[in-house]
């Protein structure tokens, strides 16, 4: 069946699908997928096309205040296969300490542990084509070049894998859309709908029920739908901005009666060439700078902090890479030759390199995304993002790098110079990771949680929330993996709804 375009719709028509899935991203794709064959009927709404379009990624566009962070039309691409149609394809499973409920983290805990995703991860892997789910267990295999020795202590070598579209020998990362289009067309209880913009979330009289979706198109074209059951799948801005502006019937928008729609906005943090790491024998593996393949893996390797170790340290997550290779100024090579000298360690081949990583930031409700009175070309409020970081994030990845040093000087491997200092160093070389997380949270207690532990958003029984924006707290691993097992573990709980 071909793909609909939503401009051929009359205007006024109304439609009554099963279950309408609002965006098609990876999270929509994964759920369409999931749910194939099913007796249930499905209608998925993509906004754009099956390529890039202007007008259509222009509806993105909002303001932003406080940490600079990438503008918001930029930092997503509006057509079918979302988030993974410009994705680098880095994977990594989260850890179990980041579903733990913290006393030291506020506001962290997800409502259920690790375990009930992890049926899943195989699934997720497939669907990603990450190769098989091996991540830090590639350190037990053979691997191109020895690891890097580090000291007993908190940190280890651990590994990123990467998603490549089947038979793409370029490494591509798996694009949603293109990848599963045919898949998709297949499907005989989907209906495929392009250029479909959902503008509206109405409830009924009784506020417990979702009614119907106002669709308009950009062309003009407007047209209702009414399902039984309907997944947000628009990520981790939009789902939040398509909440808080459906707010004809509760005026702070659906599902925000506590207020909690938009905030806990989450990222991660990259601050580039944030450290310089010697080591003292010469040329790192070249699977710590760059992507290699081994044991049916596409992966790179990272250091990370142990679980215990951020336990213990009250340690947010962090994964470090090694990325350029840099010269040594007057004062460092200096430095190289009295640590080496008083190690008893030859250090004529050392190599010095550039480190960067991917922070996990504290949840705050301060760092939020809010409606504005401009408007889009559908009439849809913009949006504004107050992006924060706070000091004791950077303080604490300062602990993970002073570790670091301490297990290379320790194992007579190398050394460690931190390079950045202030506040305003670390920021002056902010990267982020382009993952929007955390704007409709995941609690048992709607005072503390947009969505429960099934993804339904409280006081409402047919609509559920699907995607990255209801991880409660963020580890420092990517998203994409963990969001699509999570997609299909809602699919499972969705066929039991339907039964």
């Amino acid at each position: 069946m071909a793909f609909i375009d939503a401009r051929q719709i009359p205007d006024g028509t109304e439609l009554t699908p099963d279950l309408a899935i609002i965006g098609g991203g990876p999270a929509g794709i994964t759920l369409a997928l999931a749910l194939a064959n099913t007796p249930i009927k499905m209608l998925l709404l993509e906004s754009g096309g099956v390529e890039f379009d202007a007008a259509t990624q222009a509806l993105y566009a909002g303001e932003e205040s406080g940490v600079r962070y990438i503008p918001l039309d930029a930092t997503r691409l509006r057509y079918l296969g979302g988030g993974t149609n410009h994705w680098g394809g880095w994977s990594r499973p989260l850890d179990r300490i980041d579903f733990e409920r913290r006393d030291w983290l506020p506001f962290s805990g997800w409502p259920f542990p690790r375990e009930e995703i992890e049926p899943y991860f195989a699934r997720a892997q497939h669907l990603i084509e990450a190769g098989p789910f091996l991540y830090d267990k590639l350190a037990n295999g053979v691997l191109p070049g020895p690891l890097l020795p580090l000291g007993k202590g908190g940190l280890y070598n651990s590994f990123f894998q990467f998603s490549q579209w089947h038979g793409n020998p370029q490494h591509l990362p798996t694009a949603f859309g293109h990848r599963y289009s045919e898949q998709l067309k297949r499907i005989p209880n989907l209906q495929l709908m392009l250029h479909a913009n959902v503008t509206g979330l109405r409830l009924a009289k009784d506020v417990r029920w979702l009614d119907h979706l106002d669709v308009a198109t950009l062309s003009g074209r407007k047209f209702t739908v009414k399902p039984r059951h309907t997944v947000l799948a628009c990520g981790g801005i939009e789902n939040a901005r398509l909440l808080l502006a459906s707010n004809d019937v509760i005026a702070a928008g659906v599902g925000n009666e506590n207020d909690l729609v938009g905030r806990y906005f989450a990222d991660h943090a990259i601050p580039r060439d944030n450290a310089t790491v010697v080591v003292f024998g010469g040329e790192i593996a070249g699977y710590y700078k760059t992507t290699k393949d081994a044991q049916g893996a596409h992966f790179r390797a990272t250091i990370s902090p142990t679980e215990a170790f951020r336990r213990d340290r009250q340690l947010l997550g962090a994964l470090i890479t090694v990325e350029q290779h840099v010269g040594l100024d007057a004062l460092g090579q200096a430095a190289v030759e009295t640590a080496s000298g008083a190690l008893g360690i030859n250090a004529s081949e050392a190599h010095a390199y550039s480190l960067g990583v991917g922070l996990e930031l504290t949840p705050d409700p301060d760092r939020r995304v809010m409606l504005t009175s401009a408007r889009d070309a559908l009439g849809m409020p913009r949006l504004k993002l107050s992006m924060t970081i706070a000091d004791d994030d950077l303080a604490r990845y300062r602990e993970v790098l002073n570790e670091l040093g301490r297990q290379l000087l320790a194992s007579k491997t190398g050394m460690l110079r931190i390079d950045r200092h202030s506040r305003a160093d670390w920021l002056s070389v902010m990267d982020w990771g382009n993952h929007h997380l955390g704007t409709t949270r995941m609690h048992d207690d709607a005072k503390q949680g947009v969505v429960d532990a099934n993804s339904q958003v409280h006081g409402l029984a047919n609509l559920f929330v699907a995607g990255s924006s209801v991880f409660p707290t963020y580890s420092a691993s990517n998203p994409t993996l963990n969001l699509v097992a999570l997609t299909l573990r809602l699919a499972d709980h969705l066929k039991g709804v339907f039964r």
